[in-house]
């Protein structure tokens, strides 16, 4: 089959692979009908550190179960599906509370070692999903594969960012970053509740699509006046980093009000970060991480997406098939296009 490798340096390619084949009894393989380029992909092949060479990418996927081991109960051959960006095994204490990402079996597709042992990616044709019965979800009448394919990662993890603010209607929300991830939160807290949505990213074109789709929008260096304006001075009541590391952290407490939230969901690589205790503490501000959950929070975001209340296809620039996906890569990481689909 065909599949987009890591091929080392910074660098994919599309070659020819084994197709995967049912190890456990709770395997299913999935014929890849629908996948897409994420923004941990483009931080997995830039670093490379945790990604041996060889390794199969992708972890956002739709597509048709073409085979099952002996214990998967809850899908068979033909089921339209979509695949959470992690697996759990569904059973054990941490899964049984709905905190999947804590699972001892977790592993991510498509990232190396990073967040646990190596699995295969899904920008191939074939992709294996151990414990499928967790893993995979059916994509319901209505949902296009476009829009279905934001549900295991994008769309998902900007539900949770929400969620995990403790988001109250009437709220005045900030999302630091307009990429895939911002815009997908943008849409969710207003979706929500929230009263006003503040988008803060210094490229035009991701303004204007935040714009255009409902947020306030303001570059990083109007931001302060931008929220101080729309909250008489008191700032965010809850700012999400959906750009990752010490930066957006440090932007997020110069825009949070006092007893505030900040919640991150972006990629943090960095041992450490200074946290302003003194402030957090006299101003009793919350800080917060979240990671998507297809797993717990799939039927939130199936209602969300068939309502019609929140259509993330919105962020999707192009649709390419595997041979391009390089290009798509590289035009990601120039911030040339927004979200690439891929079809298989």
């Amino acid at each position: 089959m065909k599949a987009v490798l890591f091929v080392g340096d910074g660098t994919v390619r599309v070659e020819s692979v084994a197709e995967p084949i049912v190890v456990d009894p709770g395997d299913a393989i999935v014929r890849v009908r629908r996948a897409a380029v994420c923004g941990t992909d483009l931080h997995a092949v830039a670093h490379g550190e945790h990604l041996p060479r060889g390794s199969v990418l992708g972890h956002e996927f739709v597509g048709e179960v073409v085979g099952t081991g002996p214990a998967v109960q809850g899908h068979t051959v033909g089921d339209l599906v979509v695949g959470a960006d992690f697996t759990a095994c569904g059973t054990c204490w941490w899964c049984r509370r709905g905190d999947h990402w804590e699972c001892p079996q977790r592993r991510f597709f498509g990232t190396g070692s990073a967040y646990g042992p190596p699995l295969a990616g899904s920008q191939a044709e074939f992709v294996r999903v151990p414990f499928a019965d967790t893993v995979l979800r059916p994509v319901p009448a209505g949902i296009g594969l476009d829009a279905a394919v934001f549900l295991g990662d994008t769309l998902a993890t900007g539900y949770a960012a929400v969620r995990r603010a403790g988001l109250t209607p009437g709220d005045t929300v900030v999302v630091l970053g307009g990429g895939p991830v911002g815009q997908l939160t943008s849409l969710a807290a207003q979706a929500c509740g929230a009263g006003t949505v503040v988008v803060v990213e210094p490229v035009d074109a991701r303004r204007v699509l935040a714009a255009r789709e409902g947020a306030v929008v303001a570059d990083p260096a109007g931001a302060p006046a931008t929220v101080a304006g729309l909250t008489d001075g008191r700032g965010a009541d809850a700012v999400i980093d959906a750009v990752g590391g010490p930066r957006g952290l440090d932007t997020a407490f110069t825009l949070v009000r006092r007893r505030g939230t900040i919640v991150s969901v972006g990629v943090h690589t960095e041992p450490e970060f200074a946290l302003p205790v003194a402030r957090a503490f006299a101003d009793e501000l919350t800080l917060r991480f979240a990671i998507g959950d297809l797993m717990r929070d799939g039927e939130a975001l199936v209602a969300l997406v068939a309502s019609g209340v929140l259509d993330p296809t919105v962020v999707a620039t192009q649709t390419v098939p595997l041979d391009d996906v390089p290009d798509a890569y590289r035009a990601m990481a120039a911030r040339r296009t927004l979200k690439s689909l891929i079809a298989t």
